[in-house]
């Protein structure tokens, strides 16, 4: 039989059996799925082969394989974790103020999407964006990523964010704690996720959604996925971090391997310093890169292999 997975909680999966939508409450069949290299294997989103043992009960023996998923660093478990996956587009959704927009985690979200496209939503947009903070979101639309502000307050945005990029798709939410992602979510599904409000000492947002959720409706459907304060892309190939770089991955250097880290004869640098690649967007790459240089020896000696697409 198969399910989608609606919900995850230490290991128990709320789904909805596939085509006829009834509600079962699923685990993993054994200590561990075959095929994945990941902690917590199942996530929302997934599509699961199971065996039913009672009325309204599962056994997940499988999981097929993913088209697109968000999959993240989790730094306790030192594995990769997909929170979202089989999503049409991750939405990250941004604050202008309490938090304040950073561009580097939004370098690092669309690193940790894969096989989906990019929505960025600038919510709280009302408080506005100072010249540096301007400058880098009009670079996000010029390198081809979809862009909207809106307001949850005021609704500024709403219906235009559903007609024009929600409507008949999936799409996975994800973005800092505090940035009004829920309250954006209860505007736009008419449902009540718990929210927080910002913590005055960090300027960072409280946890409120611990765990993802599928929540379906009549014109698109949404996961949210829990906030975070910071987030550490997966532990990967570097060519999959250039990929997510489009001004890196289409900047016409001779040699089609090259990382763009000083080796010689790259014209990347070059670029850098003549404006023609933001500055700020290349110091991101960068360090996101030396993050994944760090980690990698520890991962290898643990027996871990490179890569998000584990089904």
């Amino acid at each position: 039989m198969r399910f989608q997975i609606r919900r995850s909680i230490n290991n128990i999966y709320s789904a909805v059996s596939i085509p006829e939508g009834k509600e079962y409450t699923c685990r993993i069949k054994g200590k561990f799925l075959k095929g994945s290299n990941e902690y917590n294997p199942v996530a929302v989103g997934d599509v699961a082969i199971g065996e039913p043992y009672s009325p309204n009960e599962a056994l997940i023996t499988e999981i097929e394989e993913r088209k697109s998923g968000f999959t993240r660093w989790n730094v306790k478990a030192f594995l990769n974790q997909t929170i979202a996956s089989n999503q049409d587009q991750t939405a990250i959704v941004l604050s202008s103020v309490s938090p304040p927009f950073r561009p580097r985690f939004v370098d690092r979200a669309i690193a940790s999407s894969w096989g989906a496209d990019i929505l960025l939503i600038m919510n709280k947009a009302d408080f506005g964006l100072d010249e540096f903070e301007e400058e880098r979101w009009d670079l996000y639309r010029e390198l081809g990523y979809s862009t909207i502000s809106v307001s949850s307050l005021d609704g500024s945005g709403i219906e235009e964010l559903k007609e024009k990029y929600l409507k008949g798709r999936t799409t996975a939410f994800v973005g800092q704690s505090g940035v009004g992602k829920s309250t954006l979510i209860n505007t736009l599904m008419g449902t009540n996720q718990r929210t927080g409000d910002v913590s005055d000492k960090f300027n960072r947002g409280r946890h409120t959604t611990n765990h993802s959720i599928f929540l379906p409706g009549d014109d698109f459907n949404l996961i949210d996925t829990p906030g975070v304060r910071e987030i550490q892309v997966p532990l990967e190939e570097n060519e999959s971090v250039k990929a997510s770089f489009p001004e890196l991955r289409d900047s016409g250097c001779l040699y089609p391997d090259c990382l763009h880290r000083g080796e010689e004869g790259c014209v990347v640098p070059d670029m850098v310093e003549n404006g023609t690649i933001h500055y700020d967007r290349y110091e991101s790459y960068l360090r996101i890169l030396e993050s994944l240089d760090e980690r990698r020896p520890l991962w290898s000696r643990k027996g871990g292999k490179d890569g998000r697409k584990n089904y």
